[in-house]
């Protein structure tokens, strides 16, 4: 098939799960060599759409074509054999086997002989995959439990390559990966642009996604609003397409000076951590304080170390030495206990497997860090109380749902995240540790949560940002911590010397 053929076709598809319309009579054209963006609001039937084109969901209605046959498939398995790879938004690996094996999951008779899988076999060939499409090494015997977000999704994206597609699907990758893993990942998407092969990418970073696509399709309420070539595009244009009207043009800090107050919440000495699997958990002597109404973020390169601060700081995970004192009370934080006794906060990076209970209901997950506030007189958990809390934490939060009951797992990433920040600001909050507090979420849940933390600071909360998108630390924090190899390498004050170019000039 030649550069510019169309390789998929869409018409009329439609999916519903209930009452709920995801996708509503779709169409829709993929070319041969093309990298084509899905972009729109959380619930917009983006992820619906490519899982249907993936296997995962049969539509209720429409038709597809593939390299101009009919295509229907009936599993992921299916789609592989039609040369279909598929990176989803949500995990799609099972934790308590290793990455090989994640990665030939129902194809390891290939690597099998007399009923034993040759597992050096099968270890060569993901190497080789690696090596074609310069990825980072990555343990492949280790539990995915044990692994990062970013490392998890490195394994997906591997799993994907090995069926050799025409057809590249990548939903919500980049946002888990540091700048230089996203680098590598553009330089993989343009390589099989080359090679006159398709990717079907969507992201809610729309400055990346603007950069990396030829076109893009906007999708609102399960509809197709319209297609667009990404070249001289309007950014403005696009979020309106997106959410149906102008969106307020504050998005990060208006102020381009550092503010805080003198008082000092959280003081951090000599952390140090050589635990853990790899270097990309290690600490080395790290030291810096917050101030009440300060915004302190930190960036850096996939082995930096920058996403074990906020668990050492909340006490998830143990330091070999230094100390993390909350100086208001003069309290050490040793362990999550002591941090939640003491009004300290964490959202951490992996919200739907550190986060949040996935299985319980949005009640649940609202009161939980406020149980004991919630408790009587005589030390009781009333059902009325929890419902009124959860009730008023809906609507303070603007979460879409269908009530307090419904289980968490079905809400968008938007909704979730809201929940998942949210249901801490009902305490009265010391420190707030934000380990990428808007990964996966779309450009009107980023506003919200921007203006949360605008919020905050103004009330003297004293703020950690820890965060693998550039725009965002300098879009929000008073001061940046540059990090490499577990060290803090450069301290950036909010001015001008506050940009793109000076953090990546650290960071490599």
């Amino acid at each position: 098939m030649s550069t510019g053929d169309t390789i998929l076709k869409i018409e009329k598809l439609s999916k519903a799960f209930g009452s709920t319309q995801a996708n509503s009579e779709v169409d829709f054209e993929l070319k041969a060599g093309e990298i084509h963006g899905l972009v729109g609001e959380n619930g917009s039937g983006k992820s619906t759409l490519l899982s249907q084109i993936a296997g995962m969901l049969r539509p209720d209605s429409g038709i597809m074509y593939l390299r101009g046959k009919e295509y229907s498939p009936e599993t992921p398995l299916d789609a592989y054999s039609h040369k279909i790879g598929t990176v989803v938004q949500e995990y799609g690996l099972i934790g308590a086997l290793p990455g090989n094996v994640n990665i030939f999951l129902g194809q390891e008779g290939r690597f099998a002989k007399y009923g034993i899988v040759n597992v050096n076999k099968m270890n060569a060939e993901i190497r080789e995959l690696i090596k074609k499409w310069d990825l980072p090494d990555i343990p492949l015997g280790v539990p995915i439990s044990a692994l990062s977000v970013e490392s998890r999704k490195q394994l997906e994206l591997i799993r994907a390559l090995q069926v050799d597609p025409d057809i590249l699907i990548l939903d919500e990758i980049t946002q888990a990966l540091s700048y230089d893993n996203r680098i590598r990942l553009h330089k993989l998407i343009e390589n099989f642009k080359a090679l006159g092969r398709s990717v079907l990418v969507i992201s809610h970073d729309l400055e990346e996604i603007v950069e990396i696509a030829d076109r893009l399709t906007v999708l609102r309420d399960g509809r197709v609003v319209g297609t667009v070539k990404t070249e001289g595009l309007d950014m403005n244009e696009l979020k309106r397409m997106m959410v149906g009207r102008e969106m307020d043009s504050e998005y990060y800090r208006s102020d381009r000076v550092p503010s805080g107050k003198e008082d000092i919440v959280l003081s951090v000495s000599d952390i140090t951590v050589t635990k853990g699997m790899g270097r990309e958990n290690e600490l080395h002597n790290i030291s810096f304080d917050i101030h009440a109404g300060e915004i302190v973020g930190f960036c850096g390169l996939s082995d930096s170390g920058i996403h074990s601060i906020g668990k050492v700081l909340y006490g998830v995970q143990a330091a070999d030495s230094g100390v993390v004192r909350l100086n208001a009370r003069s309290v050490d934080i040793n362990n999550s206990q002591t941090a939640l006794r003491e009004n300290m906060a964490y959202v951490p990076k992996e919200r739907d497997g550190e986060g949040l209970m996935m299985q319980a209901a949005i009640r649940e997950n609202f009161c939980l860090p406020s149980l004991e506030n919630l408790r009587t007189s005589f030390g009781m958990l009333r059902p009325k109380n929890l419902d009124t809390a959860a009730n008023n934490s809906v609507a303070e939060f603007s979460v879409r749902c269908k009530g307090i009951n419904q289980e968490i797992s079905g809400l968008s990433g938007g909704n979730k995240q809201k929940i998942n920040l949210g249901r801490w600001l009902s305490k009265d909050l010391s420190v707030l540790l934000l380990d990428c507090p808007t990964r996966g979420v779309d450009v009107g849940a980023k506003q919200y949560i921007y203006n949360l933390m605008k919020e905050l600071k103004a009330k003297g909360i004293g703020m950690v940002l820890i965060s693998d998108e550039l725009l965002e630390v300098l879009g929000m924090a008073d001061r940046i911590f540059v990090m490499k190899n577990g060290r803090i390498k450069r301290e950036l004050i909010r001015g001008p010397e506050f940009t793109e170019e000076e953090i990546i000039e650290v960071m490599l």
